[in-house]
């Protein structure tokens, strides 16, 4: 537990207990007015320490208004007005509600850790044949490392030496061990399952993707939902007025018809401070979209911001990237189709200029050539993302890519003409040919778009593929508009295009997992990255991880946003009907501070498990 939780556990605790002394004390021995004062101040002091060090700070910086203000000066007048015991109850509820609610969402910030357990604790580095064990943040790129069977994998890294199985579960969900080999990248929080490996360090423990996963988790409530900021604004002005109206409850029976009898007066006006603690509105709205976020974090979601969870609830466009996204981005080459060089030369060449490209269709193209690339052969290496790679090869000039990079080079490149991507190749200035490559549907993709068709969600498709191919997914998946042959400035302009036509609290959600993916789900209102092992600027981009390469996530994502968004809002309308009701007895004299305290802390229950059921939320 955090220490300040602690901390304030023990002050609150430390209050109790002197609370309950100074009361039995006095039923016994019956102490004078005086010193039974000095006895409920004393275990008044702790704790109300840190509401009034809160009150001071929110003078100094002009937000006097709020619950705290509220209970500080409600115990005030009751000692006063010499109600010591309940005084100290008040404030001691008080202090006890914001400890549950410290606890509460610091148990829904270890829900989520815990899902995320992949934190690695150590690392085995080599030095001159020798293993040290060290702490994972000390290593740097190109220190050899070794990772036995079970150990969890430090940081991101490319096997030097040995063959085993990979357990990437905790990273993607997926169940299915991964093989790996020398040249493989291993990804840090996966764990090693059968033989040892050896590994060339590729990223420090900070840039590694279980320390960007972790990130996500730690900055999840930064950014605030509407929900949560109507609740402070609300208390902004619903404070004043209701401190107001204590006053008035005080104040004009003493200047009209009770001018002889003030207490009673004065004493049901601190009740209506008292009831107008707003605890349960403030504890409620943050714990549930805390548990929302901590419900997705089980589902394999991250979410970076609580508010995000709202305004998923209002998108009503989604816009889809192809490769990677709806389909598996695992390409394989279908056809090759030289003009004058034989095709195992052509494959060579293509190969050999995406051997330094971490997009999908490089790792296919190399799959296919088979054979290990000298990359002393490469004496230089330019990729342009979007169009394609210009290279230097055994000292020629070599371009690989799409139709459009060919003609900007001023050399003519013919359509394929079939369906598939054309990955073309020019060598000195001369046409040699192409490969076609193709790609499938994601398992879950139909059912995807089915769902969201369901809920009258507009679809959109952005891809840099050629038109024929775009065409053919859009018709498969009944897909609304479908754009091809975008480059990512092109995907970015037409999402303005999108957002520009938004109406009132529509939001725009944008799927994607490559580098060309980020500047648009940067710009989109809700940026959606595919796959937790997908590129390092998509994930920076977005502002919701599914670390699933599944897009039935976006579904289970929505549903859990539905239930949260429902949640606090039945936390807003109870929590304030309550008090709304309470005030109106409390100004006519129906409610006593004790029972003003009891109702207090009921709603704050209420709102609490109310809050509890989202973070239970499970897929249906």
């Amino acid at each position: 537990m955090d220490r300040k939780i602690k901390r304030d556990g023990i002050v609150t605790g430390i209050g109790a207990v002197l609370f309950v002394a100074v009361f039995f004390l006095n039923r016994a021995l019956g102490f004078a007015d005086q010193v039974l004062l000095i006895c409920y101040l004393a275990a008044y002091i702790p704790t109300a320490f840190s509401a009034y060090r809160t009150v001071i700070k929110h003078i100094k910086e002009w937000k006097i208004f709020d619950e705290h203000f509220l209970i500080v000066l409600a115990t005030i007048g009751a000692f006063l007005v010499g109600e010591y015991a309940e005084a100290e109850a008040v404030m001691l509820f008080f202090q006890l509600g914001k400890f549950l609610e410290a606890v509460s969402l610091e148990k829904s910030k270890r829900s989520i850790e815990k899902y995320m357990d992949i934190k690695p604790t150590y690392a085995n580095r080599i030095v001159r044949g020798k293993e040290f064990q060290i702490d994972p943040k000390h290593l740097k790129i190109g220190h050899v490392i070794v990772i036995k069977p079970g150990e969890r994998i430090p940081v991101d890294a490319v096997v030097t030496s040995g063959n085993s199985t990979i357990d990437t579960k905790a990273l993607t969900g997926e169940a299915v061990p991964r093989a790996v080999k020398t040249g493989d990248k291993l990804y840090s929080g996966s764990i090693n399952l059968t033989g040892a490996l050896e590994a060339r360090v590729a990223k420090e423990y900070q840039d590694s993707t279980v320390a960007k996963i972790l990130d996500l988790v730690e900055k999840a409530s930064e950014r605030k939902g509407e929900h949560e900021t109507f609740a402070e604004r609300f208390t902004k002005w619903y404070t004043p007025i209701v401190t107001l109206l204590a006053f008035a409850v005080m104040l004009i029976p003493a200047f009209t018809f009770a001018k002889d009898d003030l207490y009673p007066w004065i004493y049901r006006g601190l009740i209506v401070l008292v009831a107008a603690l707003p605890c349960g509105l403030m504890v409620s709205v943050p714990l549930a979209f805390f548990g929302g976020i901590s419900s997705a974090a089980r589902q394999g979601i991250l979410i970076k911001a609580v508010g995000l969870l709202e305004d998923l609830t209002k998108v009503d466009t989604f816009v889809f990237d192809k490769t990677g996204t709806l389909t598996e981005g695992q390409f394989s080459v279908a056809e090759i189709c030289p003009r004058r060089m034989g095709p195992e030369e052509l494959l060579e060449k293509i190969a050999y200029a995406e051997s330094y490209s971490n997009h999908p269709i490089a790792y296919s193209l190399r799959e296919a050539y088979e054979k290990p690339i000298e990359k002393k052969r490469l004496k230089w290496v330019r990729e342009f993302a979007g169009y394609g790679v210009k290279a230097t090869l055994d000292g020629q000039e070599v371009l690989v890519g799409n139709q459009k990079f060919l003609n900007q080079n001023q050399i003519f490149c013919p359509k394929t003409g079939k369906s598939g991507t054309g990955v073309h190749l020019a060598v000195d200035g001369e046409y040699e040919g192409y490969i076609l490559i193709r790609d499938e549907l994601r398992e879950d993709t139909s059912d995807t778009i089915r769902e969201l068709r369901k809920r009258q969600m507009s679809l959109v498709m952005l891809t840099g593929d050629n038109e024929q191919v775009a065409k053919e997914i859009g018709r498969k998946l009944k897909i609304d508009y479908i754009y091809a042959n975008l480059l990512p400035e092109d995907k970015v302009e037409q999402v303005e295009e999108f957002l520009e036509s938004e109406m009132g609290e529509e939001k725009l959600a944008c799927v994607g997992d490559g580098l060309n993916d980020a500047p648009v789900l940067a710009r989109a209102d809700i940026g959606i990255a595919m796959g937790g092992l997908g590129s390092d600027a998509a994930i920076e981009a977005a502002d919701i991880v599914l670390m699933e390469d599944e897009p039935y996530q976006i579904i289970t994502a929505l549903n859990i946003a539905r239930e949260t968004v429902r949640a606090v809002k039945q936390n807003m309308f109870f929590a304030i009907g309550i008090k709304v009701i309470l005030l109106i007895l409390a100004a006519i004299g129906y409610v006593s501070m004790k029972n003003a305290i009891i109702a207090d802390m009921a709603v704050m229950i209420l709102t609490l498990l109310n809050s509890f059921w989202t973070i239970r939320y499970s897929e249906s």
